[in-house]
């Protein structure tokens, strides 16, 4: 079992120390992946548009930059989103970041990526909305080709590009994991065909999941690919929106119970969101690295 740590934007109210001091922590404790996850703006609800998912004035610190901060103060921890936006952003330049970061981390990137959901998001930055999935599987493809080829030309509704470099190329090439999350059926169909891992969240039932899953085989089998190389992660739980949600990391036995059935399922990651166990109560990089070492002892005595 692999333990991903979804980091939280709310360790800026500790500053840079603060946050190097976190993110050193959950390295030192020996979990295998950190993670960003990605929103540039958040919308106040409208005339037009009801509230949001999440609270508007929700501090969010930009995933890339973020993550870049973090590689300079850590070794060998993987560093990844959680996921990325990635057709609200301009390809050309997404690939460049990330090709950068994965340069100065020493391979150690593993990008997640979705569609989104908030349209004034898009709005705000300058993008289409109902076209976002057409645009996400160019990006894909644009990415792993600018990672890998000597020349890049593309000429379709979203690109134009003729005969263009981009060096130095990452330290993983085109195979820099793209991993993909969403559960809708485009989703699926995207992580068989383009994807090397799928990003669930929890919120699906047994049932559910499994036949999720297996879509997500069909379509790499369909596309020639073979569906035992993609990887499998789920969060522990959904973001929290409730006094119950809030209160999951403060209770053992709902972590383990959410555990045994991510491995039963056939999960080899387990998503940890830290900004959820802020929400619990641990308030401090003290008290959050504490909560970390519990949960972390505690899955790994249980799947050891």
């Amino acid at each position: 079992m692999k333990l991903t740590v979804e980091f939280p934007s709310v360790s800026y109210r500790w500053g840079p120390e603060g946050i190097i001091q976190l993110a050193q922590a959950v390295e030192k404790i020996g979990y295998d992946q950190l993670d960003m996850f990605d929103h540039v703006v958040m919308g106040f609800a409208t005339e037009t548009r009801p509230d949001s998912r999440y609270p508007p004035k929700m501090p969010i610190m930009e995933a890339i930059v973020m993550l870049s901060f973090i590689a300079a103060a850590t070794k060998t921890i993987g560093l990844g989103t959680e996921v990325l936006v990635l057709p609200q952003r301009n390809p050309t330049l997404t690939a460049k970041q990330i090709s950068t970061l994965d340069t100065l981390s020493g391979g150690r990137v593993r990008l997640g990526v979705g569609v989104g959901w908030q349209e004034s998001e898009y709005q705000a930055l300058g993008h289409g909305f109902d076209n976002r999935g057409k645009r996400m599987d160019e990006a894909i493809s644009l990415l792993r080709s600018y990672w890998s080829e000597e020349s890049i030309s593309l000429t379709s509704d979203f690109n134009q590009i003729e005969a263009m470099a981009m060096e130095p190329k990452p330290p993983q090439g085109k195979d820099l994991p793209i991993w993909i999350g969403g559960s809708g059926a485009a989703a699926l169909r995207r992580v068989g065909q383009l994807g090397d891992g799928w990003l669930a969240m929890s919120g699906l039932s047994d049932k559910q999941m499994n036949e999720a899953k297996e879509k997500i085989v069909q379509h790499a089998e369909k596309a020639g690919r073979d569906p035992s190389k993609l990887g499998w992660q789920m969060m522990l739980d959904n973001p929290p929106r409730d006094k119950a949600g809030k209160g999951f990391y403060s209770d053992k036995d709902r972590i383990l119970a959410a555990a045994d059935r991510i491995k039963g399922l056939g999960f080899e990651w387990m998503a940890i969101n830290v900004t959820a166990i802020f929400q619990s109560g641990a308030r401090s990089v003290e008290a959050l690295t504490d909560s970390l070492v519990a949960i972390h002892d505690d899955l790994h005595s249980r799947f050891d």
